[in-house]
């Protein structure tokens, strides 16, 4: 067993007591990340409210307000399409209860019947369960609180519907700041999971070497993450005025997010190769050199998300780690352990150079023949 500390399972302590309770820090950081969707929801729901009950008449025009809020919310992830589902959701609602309100009044059976009938068309028109509770809550309010004109809270929830759309498109969430975080994060985890993995061929340590497979296999969720964010920056892109300049950096990181979730994949091969080669105790100082090689390559790739003049540096510094990548000579006598694991190396050093804008099929033709 290795005496480094590193080698021994990361924990973390889980902060307890009042002080912890007391600091503001976390709920500082909450209200900072949401303080674009704050600024959403209220601009969209006073708007909503004030155009439906100063222009349109409206005396109390609660649903214009509670459909921007139920469809905006405070999630990361704020695309059109998602607000136009929910929106939609909601007035499907709104339409069934009106509809049977006109019909059957209201009363303690014709909410129950509202709100099952409500459900059922939901289901019926969509598979995701948000658009039919969405529906739900707003049938249940039709039916409570009923109003003297029919479909008049229809209205108002096509006014709130447009207000949430309108402001997605006018004063937009952060998305590129959320996905630049989630890619940060990606890089960081891979570059972790490849530094311990050879620093665990250096000195023949399993142990290391289980932690670096540990890593590798904790950084999908990561490249999945960075996917959504991506897609909701380029969906709020497309349409906002806003955010147009930063349409083309999306596509890129996007370009970057696609050869990155393969490498990732194959990360997690190489860290099960690492696994059974450093079983026997032995260093491999050659092969664990050439993942420190890669992992450098890792941290300019990262920097080159901000910064595309250094894409020609991450891709000259894994060309070179490529060229060495011939399982046949980089280690004189290798096993067939080491040999399948360089072997291994070579598509995910393929796949870097991609996310370094090199083209897939110049980024296999890199490493020797074999």
């Amino acid at each position: 067993m290795s005496d480094d500390p590193a080698a021994a399972p990361v924990t973390q302590a889980v902060p307890t007591g009042w002080r912890h309770r007391l600091d503001p820090r976390p709920a500082l950081v909450r209200v900072r990340d949401s303080g674009n969707s704050i600024l959403q929801i209220v601009v969209a729901a006073t708007g909503a409210y004030a155009f439906a009950h100063y222009v349109l008449g409206h005396t109390a025009p609660l649903l214009a307000a509670t459909v921007t809020v139920g469809s905006l919310g405070l999630v990361r992830d704020a695309r059109p399409r998602q607000v136009l589902e929910t929106v939609m959701g909601m007035l499907v609602g709104i339409l069934v209860a009106e509809s049977l309100f006109l019909l059957a009044g209201t009363g303690w059976w014709q909410i129950g019947l509202a709100l099952g009938l409500t459900l059922v068309v939901a289901r019926f028109l969509s598979p995701q369960p948000g658009f039919a509770i969405a529906a739900a809550i707003q049938s249940l309010i039709v039916m409570v609180i009923p109003s003297p004109v029919p479909f008049l809270r229809l209205v108002d929830g096509l006014v709130g519907g447009v207000a949430a759309l309108l402001v997605t498109a006018l004063v937009p969430r952060n998305a590129v700041r959320a996905e630049r975080a989630d890619a940060a994060s990606l890089f960081q985890a891979l570059d972790g999971a490849i530094t311990t993995l050879a620093q665990a061929l250096r000195r023949g340590d399993r142990l290391r070497a289980e932690r670096g497979l540990e890593k590798a296999r904790a950084v999908t969720p990561l490249v999945d993450r960075w996917r959504a964010s991506l897609e909701s920056g380029r969906s709020v892109a497309r349409i906002s005025p806003f955010l147009r300049r930063q349409r083309y950096e999306l596509e890129r990181h996007d370009r970057v997010r696609r050869s990155m979730d393969l490498a990732v994949r194959n990360a997690r091969v190489i860290a099960r190769r690492v696994v059974y080669l450093c079983d026997d105790g032995t260093p491999r100082p050659v092969v664990a050199d050439v993942l420190a090689e890669t992992a450098r390559a890792i941290e300019v790739i990262a920097s080159a998300l901000d910064d595309i003049s250094l894409e020609p540096a991450a891709r000259e510094a894994l060309t070179a780690v490529a060229a060495r990548l011939d399982p046949r000579t980089i280690v004189p006598g290798a096993s067939l352990g080491e040999q399948n694991l360089v072997l291994g190396i070579r598509p995910f050093v393929a796949d870097l150079l991609a996310a370094a804008g090199m083209s897939e099929a110049d980024a296999r033709k890199v490493a020797p023949r074999i």
